[in-house]
């Protein structure tokens, strides 16, 4: 194993319980059903014909927790590169507002905004990352008084995009994104080892305490939304949507 990935794999070891694992179970602990029936479509449910109360309940926490996890895992994967690029080429984290990573690699300056998947923005968001390159160039040449050539890189952890040239930065995504920051073309395999490992053993401890929530949560649903053992549906319906919410 070279020494990047090796120090990788360590990184991933030491941080992904603290930064994944124990904040997903945090999240989990922290659902409520007042706060997960009001985010999602009774309407959708209902077109769906559900009727048993932990059936509806399980498919609602799914979705939150789906939802929280893929933050929370965005966030630790947005580190993992970071580290790469600090083993690999001395790449540091940015104080520059809107770039996670800068680096220099042959002689260009790399200035870097990291995303989990390729599909995380509107139009509006485009704009603002945007900006926040052309900000941050001006910043790196006048304050910082550099000199030579700067690249403005969208990096996203996952996917493809086969068009990277962008115009007023790249795009680069999955393998090639993991090996503009590692400089190896198989790393963005080699990683899934890794995180792995942990999960093997956190998983137990993980699905105890979510099917401790879901029968808890089925529990309140069922005192409060269900007559006679049925879903009452206009009651639920009043309290997602109704204006006044009893």
């Amino acid at each position: 194993m070279d020494k990047v990935l090796e120090g990788v794999s360590n990184y991933i070891s030491i941080n992904i319980t603290s930064l994944f694992h124990d904040r997903c179970l945090e999240k989990l602990d922290d659902i409520q059903l007042n706060v997960i029936l009001r985010r999602k479509n009774p309407y959708l449910f209902r077109a769906k014909n559900i009727l048993e109360s932990h059936h509806l309940v399980g498919l609602i926490l799914d979705a939150a927790l789906s939802s929280s996890e893929e933050t929370i895992f965005g966030n630790f994967i947005e580190n993992v590169a970071c580290e790469t690029s600090r083993l690999a080429y001395a790449g540091h984290k940015s104080s520059t507002v809107g770039i996670d990573l800068e680096f220099t690699k042959d002689e260009v300056r790399y200035l870097v905004t990291i995303k989990s998947g390729p599909n995380w923005s509107n139009a509006g968001q485009i704009a603002k990352m945007k900006s926040n390159f052309m900000t941050a160039q001006k910043t790196l040449r006048t304050s910082g008084g550099y000199k030579g050539q700067v690249q403005c890189i969208e990096g996203c952890c996952y996917g493809i995009d086969d068009k990277p040239d962008k115009g007023s930065h790249f795009k680069f995504c999955g393998q090639r994104f993991w090996s503009f920051v590692s400089g190896q073309e198989t790393f963005y395999q080699d990683i899934i080892e890794p995180l792995g490992n942990v999960a093997r053993r956190k998983t137990e401890a993980f699905q105890e305490q979510l099917a401790q929530k879901r029968n808890l949560l089925t529990q309140e649903f069922s005192e409060r939304f269900c007559k006679n053992g049925i879903i009452d549906w206009p009651k639920l319906v009043k309290y997602n949507s109704g204006i006044n919410k009893d």
